[in-house]
């Protein structure tokens, strides 16, 4: 048997929100797909040259009340980032907030305007432990 990764799905209530949140991430609108029979619209984004690594944000046009009470149900999307610092910034300095800060230099969660829980990872090793993030704590949960 063989398997082949396509993408990852997450359900939006309010897509151009949800699209700019990963945008502030780096990804970008790789292609759309609008249902008028199914009322649905499918946005695929990605990172610049991992068009093939796509989330798939799911907005149904009419709202989700029809689904099951279990259809959020998520553990996290994650991506490896070059400065785990800077990157955190970026989100902070556009009003994102950093629930589980990078204190170890290496990982730190933010969630989406949809409540998904995202990773990101420094690539490669860690960076030394530095402030505002090494005495940051924790908001929320992630």
């Amino acid at each position: 048997m063989s398997l082949t990764y396509l993408h990852t799905m997450v359900r939006v209530l309010d897509l151009e929100k949800s699209m700019a949140f990963y945008a502030l991430l780096g990804l970008r609108e790789t292609r759309r797909y609008d249902s008028e029979a199914g009322r649905f619209t499918l946005v695929f984004m990605a990172p610049e040259g991992q068009e093939d690594r796509p989330i798939e944000l799911t907005f149904n046009w009419d709202g989700d009340a029809g689904l099951p009470a279990d259809s959020r149900h998520f553990g996290h999307l994650a991506y490896g980032v070059d400065d785990i610092y800077a990157t955190c910034q970026h989100l902070m300095d556009n009003g994102v907030t950093i629930n589980r800060p990078p204190r170890d230099g290496h990982m730190a969660f933010v969630r989406s305007p949809d409540n998904i829980s995202i990773e990101l990872l420094q690539n490669g090793p860690s960076l030394p432990p530095a402030e505002p993030w090494a005495s940051m704590p924790n908001t929320g949960h992630w």
